[in-house]
């Protein structure tokens, strides 16, 4: 199993407008393409609170491409993105990490 730690860093004031697309859009069109969320968090004390951190759960890097392409192709997904950014951007910029659990985690 892998894991995919995404963090969104937002625009200023625009974290509730991300946190209401995944809510209402995103989760159930990963949902149709299989993509299972492990966590979604906010930061309470940090560097920004403009950040949306999130894990995805991969079987392989197989499994993440073809799932992954799949959902960014989706005409669903293109129109809502495209909908809820006709205001502007909401992302200033993002990071992906692909992280594999170690022997001792409790995350497998």
């Amino acid at each position: 199993m892998l894991y995919e730690m995404r963090t969104y860093h937002c625009l200023p004031g625009k974290l509730p407008a991300l946190l209401d697309r995944f809510a209402n859009i995103t989760l159930a069109i990963w949902e149709r393409h299989g993509i299972r969320q492990a966590g979604f968090w906010t930061t309470v004390i940090g560097e920004s609170n403009n950040d949306l951190v999130y894990l995805l759960q991969w079987d392989s890097l197989a499994d993440r491409e073809k799932k992954w392409n799949a959902f960014m192709a989706d005409p669903e997904w293109q129109q809502k993105r495209a909908q809820t950014e006709a205001d502007g951007p909401i992302l200033a910029s993002l990071s992906s990490q692909i992280l594999q659990p170690t022997a001792f985690s409790s995350v497998k």
